[in-house]
């Protein structure tokens, strides 16, 4: 049974999430400040972070800040702001999805499930022995791993779905719908705003020099391709 963590200091909005979530028959546990969060998950396995952003303690921030230091699960914020900016600033910091108060149950439920099934598709029993390769990229499908110049790299899931996906067509320019599309299930998140912000996460992560990329490049007006020069 997938398991769901709810963070949020309102201990009202952590109930109700409890209830809808296992009546979908999910097993949700429930903090009310990112650090008590942050150790129950570092010691248990959670397939889920349901994070609010302003809390006392530990914002939602800088908890998934120090949770993608070592864990990579799906984090869906939760927050009474609707700007872009607060948009962008989460997938910053590794955030995979966003909604914001008052939300929908039905939507919650519905980004959750989608989250979940792609973060368990990534896992490594789900074999599909696919490796592909690229200068010095290599990715195992099978194994849900990356590396580069032999050295591991940790990608988010969201992370290596693009990096597979630009891999999948060397030379073949995706435009920024057909990645969300590929990628995202829902479209509450415009693909202009948060496929950009995946991109300069890849490659800061795979590139030796990120502002002079050998690998992951832009087309100016169409979207992206990856090649070896």
């Amino acid at each position: 049974m997938p398991k769901i963590c709810v963070c949020d200091d309102e201990k009202d909005i952590v109930r109700a999430l409890q209830i809808y979530l296992e009546a979908e028959g999910y097993e949700v546990v429930g903090f009310h400040n990112g650090q008590d969060a942050l150790d129950y998950i570092q010691h248990n396995p959670v397939h889920c972070l349901l994070l609010d952003i302003m809390m006392p303690i530990m914002d939602g921030i800088t908890t998934l800040n120090e949770l993608r230091k070592t864990i990579d699960i799906p984090v869906i914020l939760i927050s009474a702001k609707s700007e872009d900016t607060d948009k962008i600033l989460g997938l910053n910091c590794g955030a995979d999805d966003y909604i914001t108060k008052p939300f929908n149950p039905i939507e919650v439920i519905a980004r959750v499930r989608s989250q979940i099934r792609r973060y368990t598709y990534y896992q490594p029993y789900k074999q599909s022995h696919v490796e592909l390769n690229i200068g010095d990229i290599v990715v195992n499908d099978s194994t849900k791993s990356v590396s580069v110049l032999g050295e591991s790299v940790r990608l988010t899931p969201i992370e290596f779905s693009i990096l597979k996906l630009l891999m999948s067509r060397p030379g073949h320019v995706f435009s920024l719908q057909s990645i969300f599309d590929a990628i995202w299930d829902e479209t509450n998140i415009s693909a202009e705003s948060s496929i950009p912000v995946h991109i300069r996460h890849l490659r800061e992560k795979i590139e030796i020099d990120p502002a002079n990329p050998r690998y992951i490049h832009v087309v100016w007006g169409q979207g992206y391709k990856i090649t070896e020069y």
